[in-house]
C-alpha cells in the first residue's frame, strides 16, 4: 500500500518538528504543525495559544488531571468540556485534512485519529535526555527550569494526554510503523530514511 500521509509524533526537543518539516519539502507535499493549529483554532473558536498549549498536552502530570477539567457548561460546546471538545474538533480537522490528500502531520495524536487508514506511515522520533536537552537550550533559551526538567515535565504530559484519549502508551514501540533515534542517527538520516519508505511503498 502507497504511504501518502506521515504522521511524526515526538519527545519534546528530539526534531521531530524540523523531520517532518524537511520531510514534506522533500516529498513536495503539505506540512502540518502549525498549520494545523490554525485549522483547529479556527473549527473550534479557541484561541491559536491555547490550541498550541492543550491540543496535545495534560492539564497535568497525573492520570487524574483530567477529573479536575471536565466541567461543561449545558448548551455550551455540546455539553463537552473544553478537553473533550478540543479533541473532538482536533479528530475532525486532522480527518479532514487527510481526505485531502498526501501530507505530513506532526503531534496531536494523529497516529491514533488515523489508524484506520492504510496508507498511512506513522513514525516516532525520540533522542536521548543529553541531545535534547541541548537542543531545546539552542531552540528557546534557559529558564528558571533545568533543562531536563523541562523536558520530562512537557512528555508527561503529552503521554497523559495520548493515553486519556488512546487508551495506548505514548511512544510505545507497536503504536508506530517505526521509531528513530534523531540522537544517534542523526536528522538528514532521519528524512532520508522516511523519505525511502515513503517512495519505497508505491
Amino acid at each position: 500500500m502507497e504511504k501518502k500521509i506521515i504522521t511524526i509524533s515526538r519527545e519534546f526537543g528530539s526534531a521531530g518538528r524540523t523531520i517532518g518539516h524537511m520531510l514534506a519539502e522533500k516529498l513536495g507535499i503539505p506540512f502540518y504543525d502549525k498549520e494545523l493549529v490554525d485549522h483547529i483554532a479556527l473549527e473550534s473558536g479557541f484561541a491559536p495559544n491555547y490550541v498550541e498549549e492543550h491540543g496535545e498536552h495534560a492539564p497535568g502530570k497525573s492520570i487524574f488531571a483530567y477529573s479536575f477539567a471536565q466541567q461543561s457548561v449545558p448548551g455550551i460546546m455540546n455539553g463537552l468540556s473544553t478537553a473533550d471538545f478540543l479533541w473532538n474538533v482536533q479528530c475532525n480537522v486532522i480527518l479532514q485534512l487527510a481526505e485531502k490528500g498526501p501530507c505530513v502531520i506532526v503531534g496531536r495524536n494523529a497516529d491514533y485519529i488515523l489508524k484506520d487508514r492504510e496508507d498511512c506511515l506513522h513514525a516516532f522520533i525520540h533522542a536521548d535526555m543529553d541531545f535534547r536537552a541541548h537542543r531545546i537550550v539552542t531552540l528557546y533559551g534557559e529558564s528558571e527550569k533545568s533543562p531536563e526538567a523541562r523536558l520530562n515535565e512537557k512528555d508527561k504530559r503529552r503521554s497523559v494526554n495520548y493515553h486519556h484519549y488512546t487508551g495506548q502508551e505514548w511512544g510505545a514501540t507497536e503504536n508506530y510503523d517505526i521509531c528513530l533515534n534523531s540522537g544517534s542517527l542523526g536528522i538528514e538520516n532521519c528524512v532520508e530514511l522516511l523519505y525511502s519508505i515513503v517512495k519505497n511503498s508505491k
